[in-house]
């Protein structure tokens, strides 16, 4: 069977004491003296719980009550009555007078335990440790050099080399390596109308390459459809597209052996049999 509680506790203030408090429980005890914490809120004037009342005077409020920090001294005797008496707080603090049971265990938890392990002593038994521990490193610290080594890293950007890209005109002359494609050619096969018609084939380039050796134009000329202008360059697209479509039939027989030097004769000769007729129809 637990303890029985104190207290209902109901409409008792909670948390910390207040200066107002203090001053109503210290006169209390002083005129009728320590006990009877259970009736002594009321008599009191207090809307606290007896047990808190109890803590707050054994722990806080009494005079004789030892303030300030710790001594060495006393170090010394709460580690020898640790040995002997273990965690039993209120024998020890008998020892030591002026010094509360709460007060050693807090310091025990918070000091002294830390102290006698980083020593090579197990705080429990008082028994030397057969390894020494490390000392931790601050995790604070390891984050903070790992943030700053990543912010000292530098990105890297990789960048395209640029291309020199001019427009394809008749002013510059073709060699052997030069290559003129339509983007639209594959679909001359399937329909024999447009290829009759030179104004339907003029209308089908939408793009113009050209791959060459030429100082001037750096091996590669680009222009787009019909309705774009060149690329890099300030001639407009209506010059260079008279000067390059003004042949009749004859660019056709051109066009025909510069995509036989691309495609593959021997995988695909029925194909290219069909296309060839389509072409020269």
């Amino acid at each position: 069977m637990g303890r029985a509680p104190c207290c209902s506790k109901v409409g008792l203030h909670r948390g910390p004491w207040t200066p107002r408090e203090d001053a109503l429980l210290t006169k209390y005890i002083q005129t009728h003296g320590e006990g009877q914490w259970r009736s002594l809120p009321k008599r009191a004037g207090l809307l606290r719980c007896g047990k808190s009342c109890r803590l707050r005077w054994m722990n806080y409020l009494r005079p004789d009550i030892k303030r300030g920090n710790i001594t060495p001294e006393e170090d010394d005797l709460i580690v020898r009555m640790h040995s002997l008496l273990g965690n039993r707080w209120s024998l020890i603090a008998g020892r030591l007078p002026g010094r509360t049971d709460n007060e050693i265990k807090n310091y025990w938890n918070t000091h002294l335990s830390k102290k006698l392990r980083n020593q090579g002593t197990d705080p429990k038994t008082h028994d030397k440790l057969t390894e020494a521990p490390e000392k931790k490193k601050g995790k604070k610290k390891n984050k903070q050099k790992n943030e700053n080594n990543k912010g000292s890293e530098k990105t890297l950007v990789y960048l395209p080399k640029p291309i020199r890209v001019k427009a394809l005109s008749s002013c510059i002359p073709r060699t052997d390596s030069t290559l003129t494609l339509n983007s639209n050619s594959a679909t001359a096969s399937t329909s024999e109308e447009k290829v009759q018609s030179p104004e339907a084939e003029v209308k089908e380039v939408n793009m113009v390459w050209g791959v060459g050796d030429d100082a001037d134009n750096g091996g590669i000329e680009i222009f787009f459809g019909e309705d774009h202008d060149l690329v890099n360059n300030t001639a407009s697209y209506e010059e260079c597209y008279s000067d390059v479509h003004t042949d009749d039939h004859g660019t056709l027989e051109k066009l025909y052996e510069e995509y036989l030097q691309l495609l593959n004769v021997e995988e695909k000769p029925d194909e290219l049999d069909s296309f060839a007729q389509s072409l020269l129809v």
